[in-house]
């Protein structure tokens, strides 16, 4: 049967039952041209973001991930590596939102989201965390410099000591969800690229931002093993990821992340974060790992960006995707 007599039968069948059954006609190879689109325009809206958002994924999430690092640390005894984490934290707390208000265009955007909080919006949520970071993290920084300059003594340093640890624990616990949300937020659409990988990508943004966190402070100069033992797994973990897109293919729905120049991107992401990280870790070279993870990581921000932008403009992506 050819495809028109398929989709006559299909016709027929909806007109007498007001349904049709079966998988309909696979697209892939079909007559849709990829550009200029269908009848014109593409199917879906592809993201018209531009690379302030790639870069607010980055130093988002990386700053997050040394919000929780410099909680651990807390714990942990390590008060020099809390105090170096919560700058970090602090300065991704203030470039986030720049970046965030460039990409709208008019700081008032940027306020308008927090007039109402949608718990199922992700755009919503995440401007809220962006928001409760960003107030945790310069609280954070700026309590345990003091503290543990022993600016204060008495009741007023005890007070000041308290409040270092809560804003501490607010950073990490909020540092948690702008590591990870931003994976969320880009696979609850349509773009095929980016749905079809809704499992992997936050585990994927937030491993890489942890990652990267990890391996900043180590370019800090913080050589011990803990820090060390995060910055392994996360390379480990990178691996098994990269291998797990690399075996879920899912044909013309996503081949912008195998396929071409995007497809090249998310590739060497990948590598850079995962095998070559992991190697040159094991064989001692911690900086040039830790350099290798971040630029990784900030590559692939850029490369599934790019990658949903293609697959929203590629219509037999988006059909094949339905299937």
């Amino acid at each position: 049967m050819t495809s028109e007599e398929r989709l006559e039968q299909l016709r027929e069948e909806g007109r007498s039952r007001g349904a049709v059954s079966g998988r309909g006609v696979d697209v892939a190879g079909g007559p849709i041209p990829i550009k200029p689109g269908y009848y014109g325009e593409p199917v879906v809206r592809p993201p018209v973001w531009t690379w302030e958002i790639s870069t607010y994924f980055f130093i988002g999430g990386c700053g997050g991930m040394a919000a929780v690092i410099g909680a651990a640390a807390l714990a942990f005894g390590q008060p020099d590596v809390t105090r170096a984490a919560m700058w970090i934290a602090f300065v991704a707390a203030i470039l986030s939102p720049i970046l965030l208000i460039l990409d709208l265009g008019r700081p008032l955007l940027f306020l308008n989201m927090l007039r109402v909080f949608k718990y199922k919006s992700p755009m919503s949520v995440g401007s809220w965390i962006v928001s409760l970071f960003g107030m945790s993290a310069a609280a954070g920084a700026i309590l345990v410099e003091l503290w543990q300059r022993q600016i204060f003594g008495g009741v007023l340093g005890a007070v000041v000591e308290v409040l270092a640890i809560l804003s501490v624990i607010g950073a990490a616990f909020w540092g948690m969800g702008l590591a990870t949300y931003t994976g969320v937020l880009i696979s609850c659409t349509t773009i095929p690229a980016w749905f079809l990988h809704r499992v992997h990508l936050p585990i994927h943004f937030g491993t890489a931002a942890l990652g990267s966190a990890a391996g900043l402070l180590e370019l800090l100069g913080f050589r011990i093993a803990p820090l060390y033992a995060l910055s392994l797994g996360a390379a480990a973990l990178e691996t098994i990821l990269w291998l797990v897109l690399e075996s879920r293919k899912h044909g013309a729905a996503d081949r912008a992340l195998h396929d071409g120049q995007t497809g090249l991107m998310i590739r060497a992401s990948e590598f850079l974060t995962g095998p070559l990280a992991l190697m040159l870790r094991l064989a001692g070279g911690i900086p040039a790992a830790a350099i290798s993870f971040l630029l990784g990581a900030l590559l692939s921000r850029f490369g599934w960006i790019e990658a949903g932008r293609v697959s929203g403009r590629d219509p037999e992506a988006v059909f094949a995707a339905q299937r």
